[in-house]
């Protein structure tokens, strides 16, 4: 009976410090987030959805079509058209019908838009890179492989 009890607290321990684990993963990923949306509005007077947007669309040059771009973002297609409308009339995407399909179409990065994005990715590796200083080479792969394996092992 003493085996099952010892058992049962160090699960309930376990359980508990895997919970103190994912809130200080949140917290982390908020204070970055945060300091990240703050710089993109000072510096490029820009918000993180807007970034978001463009950085899919600057790593797929073809293009994609709004329900792929909203599967990419993991957010609605409501949320990604208010951001493409935005940015379509800021000129830095473009918006062009489907030949197989006239009711869908594919969204692109215009040359401004890839130019803006060129700068805005250099600043954003400067920017993590500078937030994260004090965590080690080692301690970054680590850290990788276990968000690697929550991701994919649940």
């Amino acid at each position: 009976m003493d085996a099952l009890t010892d058992h049962q607290i160090d699960d309930d321990s376990l359980a508990r410090q895997r919970l103190r684990l994912w809130l200080q993963m949140l917290k982390a990923t908020r204070h970055v987030e945060a300091a990240l949306r703050e710089r993109l509005r000072a510096g490029y007077d820009t918000t993180l959805p807007r970034f978001d947007v463009l950085a899919a669309l600057h790593a797929c040059p073809e293009g994609m079509k709004m329900s792929e771009l909203s599967q990419h973002l993991v957010v609605s297609n409501g949320n990604v058209t208010g951001v493409v409308n935005r940015l379509v009339a800021d000129g830095l995407v473009e918006r062009q019908n489907l030949e197989s399909d006239r009711r869908a179409f594919v969204v692109r990065i215009t040359e401004q838009g890839r130019t803006l994005m060129d700068e805005m990715v250099e600043q954003h590796l400067k920017w993590i890179d500078e937030m994260l200083t004090h965590v080690s080479e080692p301690d970054a792969a680590r850290g990788i492989s276990i968000m690697l394996d929550i991701r994919h092992k649940n």
